[in-house]
């Protein structure tokens, strides 16, 4: 490869790592109001993004990300702020730079790159080669604002993960990428865990590492990850859940899961396979130092199988995913292998 792989060297450094959790939850509790894109607090709160980096270094992350989510002009554009890709992706990287340097200790600075928001054709306008662009103009923003790594996350069509790998090939920075398994299991756009590793093949660079983050709750994504290391024992894999479910209280949104849910959320991962594991929507800086502890203290044990991972982290809510399905669909492989 020709861009450097931080993360390989962390992981054979630690064995596991710790990612952040969420920004946009954590965000809101800062005084972010809804409607508002966070990308814009980069040049009109830039201290408020320092904190929110600041408390998950303190938590003990190894991995943060950029407050860049939104940032291509796909979705800046909802904001009038079509015109400011580069600067706002170099001032989001510039910004968890400031505070990965001062660690004390080595915390990588991935450069969050989310969906579009569009539908690539047929089923929509935009091209393969527009989504290539976008992605590569949000990419060298991060890039030179001294992101290490293209993180590319919450993807649902295995088309736009593969236009934003190709981009930050494109640009020189290393990626890795992670699909939202939130739809009876699958992505939105159809893709199964199991085929998340295939997506990139023949780029001329290939991943960091690949996985899931946000969907539906912990046991759900506890269960794709399953999929994912039996179908690539090998490959690094990312995992990053929601911390529990969400749950409506008048007009706001509180997740479910306790430090101590996610605590226990970790040693299952680390169990079942992740090299890389954090959290998701409603993930605090509470929640990330309790995930910290038990990954400290953690010694790997058996793979736990969709059973144990319900017993121990509750009931799973993807409306086809249940233990019993899920369960029978690996004892069926489990016999065609036989």
């Amino acid at each position: 490869m020709t861009a450097t792989n931080p993360i390989d060297a962390l992981i054979a450094e630690k064995g596991v790592l710790l990612a952040d959790g969420a920004t946009g939850t954590n965000l809101f509790a800062m005084g972010l109001e809804a409607g508002e894109a966070p990308e814009l607090l980069n040049e009109t709160s830039p201290e408020t993004i320092v904190s929110l980096h600041q408390n998950f270094v303190d938590a003990g992350a190894d991995i943060i990300l950029t407050n860049s989510f939104g940032g291509t002009r796909h979705r800046l554009k909802l904001h009038h702020a079509q015109d400011r890709v580069r600067e706002l992706n170099k001032r989001a990287a510039e910004i968890a730079r400031s505070v990965a340097d001062k660690a004390g200790r080595k915390v990588i600075v991935a450069g969050s790159v989310g969906p579009t928001g569009e539908l690539l054709v047929p089923l929509g306008a935009m091209t393969y080669e527009d989504a290539v662009d976008a992605f590569a103009e949000q990419i060298e923003g991060l890039k030179a604002g001294g992101a290490e790594v293209a993180w590319i996350e919450t993807m649902s069509a295995p088309d736009e993960i593969r236009a934003a790998a190709e981009a930050a090939i494109r640009v020189g920075l290393p990626y890795t990428y992670t699909g939202s398994f939130d739809t009876a299991g699958r992505t939105m756009m159809g893709l199964l865990p199991k085929d998340i590793h295939g997506v990139a093949d023949g780029l001329a660079q290939a991943p960091l590492g690949v996985g899931a983050n946000c969907g539906v709750g912990a046991a759900d994504i506890l269960a794709s990850l399953l999929d994912m290391t039996d179908a690539k024992p090998e490959a690094t894999v990312i995992v990053k859940g929601n911390c529990g479910i969400p749950e409506f209280r008048g007009s706001e949104i509180h997740y479910s899961g306790t430090p101590e849910l996610m605590a226990d959320y970790v040693r299952l991962a680390v169990d079942a396979g992740a090299k890389i594991v954090g959290g998701c929507c409603g993930t605090s800086f509470a929640h990330l130092a309790a995930m910290r502890k038990a990954l400290d203290a953690h010694e790997k044990s058996a793979r736990p199988t969709v059973e144990t991972i319900v017993e121990r982290i509750g009931p799973m809510r993807n409306k086809t995913a249940s233990a019993g399905d899920a369960g029978e669909g690996r004892r069926e492989r489990r016999r065609s292998r036989a």
